[in-house]
Parts: structure tokens; C-alpha cells; sequence
């Protein structure tokens, strides 16, 4: 382990998915950006910075105990110690994580490109430290509307990944309310030219036929179905005009 100096950070809080913990060149001003005046690296295996990477799940209390108390931040010209706070990295790739106190990476940043390079620099001098992995991360991390998998978010930008992620919060409300109707209206919606086809269509087909029409890519067709979806909801229609500064039409 090695202390290092003036790093700074964008937290995303509470993210399970790597994706939603953006790379620097996604940055924004209205982010929560810090910059911590010193932070341990630790060096670990691939699989224990995937687990933290990809899941809020309880960190090893060794590695706890490593980085306890040895970060800091200054602030109103005071220094503040952070319980666990630390810079992971396998040699390859980096993350910074913050537990709040807890014994769960709570908040992920990356790092802006000339410090990771100067990490991963470090990082070649340094041995990796084994630690004993959480039962958790043994388990196969599972996917849903509400968590989806990486690759329905490839070659996405950081606003048509949240679109996407809200299209499916709509999708999985759609799908609470059993309505097989609704249903049928909004796969027409999305395959105009299977109305015929979808009047006989059970519910479960119905859903799954959007499912497999929407989990790829993003476009002005899903952008569109989002912004009809969620209309009249105002938690949903706050989250649009956040990506787009604009509300609902």
C-alpha cells in the first residue's frame, strides 16, 4: 500500500454498475467533484476490483482495516480524516471508493487520465495484497430493469445511458400494472406494423417482444417512447429534464 497525494474525484453514489461511474471525458460541472489532499492505493486481484467495481456489497474487513483513517480532505481550511476511503487497482484500470463508514463502496469515482497514469505506474512496483473475498462476491451478480446489463449499455453516452435506465424504470411500472391492453398499445407503439398481430398477443409476449425490441442501442425512437412513457409522472419527467433541460412535451 502507498499514500498518495492531491487526487481528484466525481463521486456517483450508490452505483452497482461500473458504467454509471463515468470516465473523466463524461464529467459534469454540476457534479460532485473533491479533491482529496492524500489517499491510500492498494493493489488487488481482478476479481476483488470487479466486486467493487459492480457491486455494493461488503468489502473485506482486512482491506478495511488497511485503509482505515488514512485518507484525507481539507476543508473550510481544515483536515478531515475519511474512515474508508482508498484507490484500488489490479494493474490495469483504477477505482476510488468511499464507504461513508459503512463496509459497502457507498460512492466510486475515477480519476482525471494524468493521474491514473501516474497509479498505474505506481502500480507496476507494487505487490498485489490478496484478500480474503466476501461470500457475496462469489455469487453471480444478477441483472434487471432496475440494474440492467453492460452490454445493453455499450457505445452509450453517459445521457442516453440515464435515458435508457429511466425507459426502463417506465417499462418496469408497465409491467406492475398488469395491464395487458396497455400493454399491446405500447408494442404496437414500438412495431407500428404488428398491430394485427398484437391484438391477440398475451400479456407476457407482448412484454417480452418490447423487452427484446428496446435493450439495444439508443435512438430517437426510444427517446421518443420514453418521453410519451413517463408523461404526467413528475418523479420520471424531473429525471428527463435533468438529462435534457427541457421538460416533458
Amino acid at each position: 500500500m502507498e499514500i498518495v497525494s492531491d487526487i481528484w474525484v466525481n463521486w456517483f453514489e450508490g452505483e452497482e454498475n461500473s458504467y454509471n461511474v463515468c470516465e473523466f471525458f463524461e464529467w459534469r460541472k454540476h457534479d460532485f467533484i473533491e479533491l482529496l489532499d492524500q489517499i491510500p492505493l492498494i493493489k488487488v486481484e481482478k476479481p476483488l476490483l470487479e466486486y467493487i467495481e459492480n457491486d455494493l456489497q461488503d468489502l473485506p474487513q482486512e482491506l478495511l482495516k488497511d485503509v482505515r483513517n488514512r485518507s484525507v480532505i481539507c476543508k473550510n481550511n481544515q483536515r478531515e480524516i475519511i474512515e474508508y476511503c482508498f484507490i484500488a487497482t489490479d494493474g490495469e484500470r483504477c477505482i476510488v471508493a468511499d464507504t461513508l463508514g459503512y463496509a459497502i463502496p457507498v460512492r466510486k469515482s475515477r480519476l482525471i487520465p494524468r493521474q491514473e497514469s501516474l497509479i498505474l505506474q505506481k502500480a507496476e512496483k507494487m505487490l498485489v495484497k490478496t484478500y480474503p473475498f466476501p461470500s457475496a462476491g462469489l455469487r453471480k451478480k444478477e441483472y434487471h430493469l432496475l440494474s440492467l446489463r453492460p452490454e445493453w449499455m455499450i457505445g452509450l453516452t453517459r445521457k442516453e445511458r440515464q435515458l435508457k435506465q429511466l425507459l426502463f424504470m417506465a417499462l418496469d411500472q408497465l409491467h406492475s400494472s398488469g395491464n395487458v391492453e396497455e400493454m399491446r398499445y405500447w408494442y404496437t407503439e414500438w412495431f407500428p406494423t404488428k398491430y394485427t398481430e398484437s391484438r391477440n398477443m398475451s400479456f407476457n409476449d407482448a412484454w417480452q417482444g418490447l423487452i427484446s425490441g428496446m435493450r439495444q442501442g439508443w435512438s430517437e425512437k426510444h427517446n421518443d417512447i420514453c418521453e410519451r412513457m413517463i408523461r404526467g409522472q413528475s418523479y420520471f419527467e424531473k429525471l428527463w429534464e435533468l438529462e435534457h433541460g427541457t421538460k416533458v412535451q
